[in-house]
């Protein structure tokens, strides 16, 4: 789909199209619809970001609080969104061996008990082993560092999904 045909669609087809450009966050499509005409994908992807960006501290860490664990329990239980189990899978989330799964189960935890959110990062631009390395390394950093790392995570993500959706 090209932006002149995004441009065109209704409120309710922006936002179902749209809606998980940031994982489970459809309000922020939302939020953003009024801004149409884009004028191209550049343009769409900044008024996203322009958003989150605007959003006050806790309303980064609601972001973050929307992304599933890697390798967590929705990827076990398959309540993962189609993308999240795309972009887990393509990572190797999803054939981890016991000693790694345990090991990504007690990071994520630690990171979560710690910082009071999940740990993201763009699964698409890496695997298993950096992911391990990353999640272990983050453990360590401060509360506003971690959300802002993770914002960025958000912003990488949200790029390749909606390079996914919109032709430029």
């Amino acid at each position: 789909m090209d932006i002149d045909t995004v441009n065109a669609l209704p409120y309710e087809d922006f936002v179902d199209l749209l809606g998980n450009v940031v994982e489970r966050c459809p309000l922020i499509p939302a939020a953003v619809w009024s801004g149409r005409p884009f004028s191209n994908l550049t343009a769409l992807e900044a008024a996203i970001s322009g958003f989150i960006d605007a959003l006050p501290e806790a309303g980064k860490e609601g972001v973050l609080r929307c992304h599933p664990d890697l390798a967590g329990r929705d990827l076990q239980s398959g309540s993962l969104t189609r993308e999240s189990r795309e972009e887990q899978a393509g990572a190797g989330m999803h054939a981890l061996d016991s000693a790694e799964a345990s090991r990504m189960a007690l990071l994520n935890e630690d990171y979560k008990q710690r910082l009071g959110f999940p740990f993201v990062i763009c699964a698409r631009m890496s695997d298993k082993a950096n992911i391990l390395r990353e999640l272990s390394a983050r453990c360590r950093n401060e509360r506003a560092e971690e959300r802002a790392r993770g914002i960025e995570e958000v912003k990488k993500i949200c790029h390749l999904r909606l390079q996914a959706l919109v032709l430029h």
